[in-house]
């Protein structure tokens, strides 16, 4: 697999990410799956790994550290990302998430990250949402005493509006590198409100979950869904792909990494190979007229 820079300052990473937030603390108390599923993302090339779970608690990367501590991957040869900021709540007053940006838990939190993944260091480590109490300055503070001490490489942000992203920016000395934003043929909104055209002002390349819409671009009934998904069938022909291919491809266009999601081998080798074609200009802005 091609590998790729995400920012001019970089790093490289391979040109499609895998993620752990489809994963179930059910799914990783299976050792045997977990790590059948790691070692052949290694297969198709895949180096760069999302290691935020969809909820709950560190079992991922506990699991994900049991496979370093038995060398069975080597982190020098990886790019380990971390979400960090989503908080839940449970009490008299019901139960939900908050989010919290704020020096101490950062800094706590990839402390026990490195502790669990059985590692020196989280190559990126992304600020999940925007914390509208948190002091950034104080944040930025954390932040960059983590880099310092070599506990974090890079700084990214997931969900961040422009103004936001530009807010946690002015306290930094060193560049936010990505934004981890829902992007896909049937959400296209970061491409009209400001964020895509920010990462590319920042010379980064964005982080695109939900690649194929939750599913919606394969199995989806509606009216929208299916005639994507008709239009997707007749650029795939051209190359060979398949649907989730030229899906995915379409991502590639933009310059926009996947993040895969499935635990099926099929399904993480089709978005994985979704490289090895690129869209003409006019496919690209036909898949995008066929949603509208």
């Amino acid at each position: 697999m091609k590998k790729v820079y995400i920012n001019e300052y970089g790093p490289r990473v391979s040109a499609a990410v895998y993620g752990f937030w489809r994963w179930t603390e059910e799914d990783l108390l299976d050792s045997r799956k977990f790590e059948e599923v790691v070692l052949f993302t290694r297969e198709l090339g895949i180096d760069t790994y999302d290691l935020s779970p969809g909820k709950g608690t560190g079992e991922l990367e506990t699991q994900f550290g049991k496979l370093i501590e038995s060398k069975v991957i080597n982190p020098s040869e990886l790019i380990l990302s971390k979400k960090v900021g989503l908080r839940e709540y449970s009490g008299s007053h019901g139960s939900g998430i908050y989010y919290d940006l704020s020096s101490q838990y950062l800094t706590k939190s990839v402390e026990q990250s490195l502790i669990r993944l059985k590692c020196e260091k989280i190559d990126i480590l992304i600020l999940e949402n925007f914390d509208f109490l948190s002091n950034f300055e104080e944040t930025a503070s954390a932040l960059l005493k983590l880099q310092r001490s070599g506990k974090i490489a890079y700084i990214g942000v997931s969900n961040f509006n422009v103004f936001q992203q530009r807010l946690l920016s002015s306290s930094l000395s060193q560049p936010i590198i990505t934004n981890q934003l829902e992007l896909n043929l049937l959400q296209t909104e970061a491409l009209h409100d400001g964020r895509f055209d920010f990462i590319r002002e920042q010379h980064s390349r964005a982080l695109a979950f939900s690649p194929l819409a939750d599913g919606r671009i394969l199995l989806g009934e509606d009216a929208q869904a299916v005639k994507l998904r008709l239009a997707l069938i007749e650029i795939g022909k051209k190359y060979e792909a398949n649907v989730e291919q030229v899906a995915v491809a379409w991502l590639h266009k933009l310059g926009a990494l996947p993040i895969i999601g499935s635990k099926e081998k099929r399904r993480i080798q089709n978005a994985a190979t979704a490289h090895s074609f690129e869209l003409t200009r006019e496919e690209w802005y036909y898949l995008y007229n066929a949603t509208k």
